[in-house]
């Protein structure tokens, strides 16, 4: 989601249309409590739990630039950025997300 002051906040739920509703109405007391209001900036659907938590996870450890580019669906840009960050750090792609 695309917090009030520019920020990003990532998470994961079954409800999505609910979570941004309760994260606007002032449910949750943490990140984006001081960040309203709060507006989607990209989804993805997933069958299984896991999957979407440990996407969510990846996702919280991404640059700026990478969550910008995620939300353009510039994945030749997200697949360079990608990349550079491996070379620097050793660490996995990030994964290509299916479309909804």
């Amino acid at each position: 989601m695309l917090c009030s002051d520019r920020s990003y906040y990532t998470g994961s739920t079954t409800n999505l249309d609910q979570r941004i509703v309760d994260h606007n109405n002032g449910r949750y007391g943490g990140y984006t409590s001081s960040r309203l209001p709060v507006q989607l900036a990209w989804s993805q659907e997933f069958s299984d739990v896991r999957d979407a938590i440990a996407l969510e996870r990846q996702i919280k450890g991404w640059s700026r630039k990478k969550k910008d580019a995620l939300i353009r669906s510039d994945f030749k840009l997200l697949h360079e950025l990608a990349r550079s960050t491996t070379a620097k750090s050793g660490a996995g792609e990030a994964p290509k997300p299916e479309a909804a």
